[in-house]
């Protein structure tokens, strides 16, 4: 699967965005541990995710997003000039220029593997405010997060999946998605995705109004 990805696909590189983060928690002031504790994760992951020794998970990247106070684009795909934020928490959009071109060609989108087995593509050529519009992988076994969490974060979403069968949990619901199925729901529902099939998941994401402010991934509800 990565090296079929690698082929046609452009990837961030890892010790780049390490590099990206180190500088921005270096800009906030900062420790390694404070920043580990802030996330319930250990300081040694943090450095080795900033070395490029390990991928963060997906809950672990929303977290990081959160905290940092950074877009997925500022993170994942710049050049570690962190966009300046509007009044609401939202990056501001860079300037789009004349020759910009609208159309993102299937062989080069820039993708980044993470470290619970989910694979996502940028479907956009640059940075859209408020906006994450993604081509996603579930390999076999993967999840947007581990059994025992949930993440929940601020927006609403919505899912196609192309193939593959998908378990998206929230709250206490389990829905099972096939070809062909779609799905909407409330972002601040904690919920979890995962692949609950003998086949990579592969589907179509759209997240809007995610912002910085969102809470940080959180353990299932526990019923009444």
């Amino acid at each position: 699967m990565e090296r079929a990805l690698a082929g046609r696909i452009g990837r961030p590189d890892y010790s780049q965005i390490g590099a990206h983060l180190r500088t921005r928690r270096q800009q906030l002031g900062l420790s390694l541990r404070e920043l580990a504790e802030r996330l319930g994760v250990s300081a040694s992951l943090i450095s080795q995710i900033e070395r490029g020794r390990a991928n963060p998970s997906v809950s672990t990247l929303y977290a990081l997003v959160a905290e940092l106070d950074v877009s997925l684009d500022d993170l994942l795909f710049s050049d570690g000039r962190f966009l300046p934020r509007s009044a609401d928490g939202t990056a501001a959009a860079p300037a789009r220029s004349k020759d910009s071109a609208p159309i993102q060609r299937g062989h080069d989108r820039q993708h980044i593997r993470l470290a619970s087995g989910v694979i996502w593509e940028r479907l956009t050529t640059r940075a859209e405010p408020g906006v994450e519009f993604l081509y996603v992988i579930y390999e076999v076994g993967g999840a947007s997060s581990s059994d025992e969490s949930h993440q929940r974060h601020a927006g609403h979403e919505w899912g196609y999946v192309v193939s593959g069968v998908l378990q998206v949990t929230i709250g206490f619901e389990a829905h099972v998605l096939e070809s062909g199925d779609s799905i909407s729901f409330d972002s601040t529902t904690p919920h979890r995705l995962s692949n609950i099939g003998d086949t990579p998941v592969h589907a179509i994401w759209f997240v809007l109004g995610r912002n910085v402010s969102a809470p940080e991934p959180s353990r299932p509800p526990s019923p009444a």
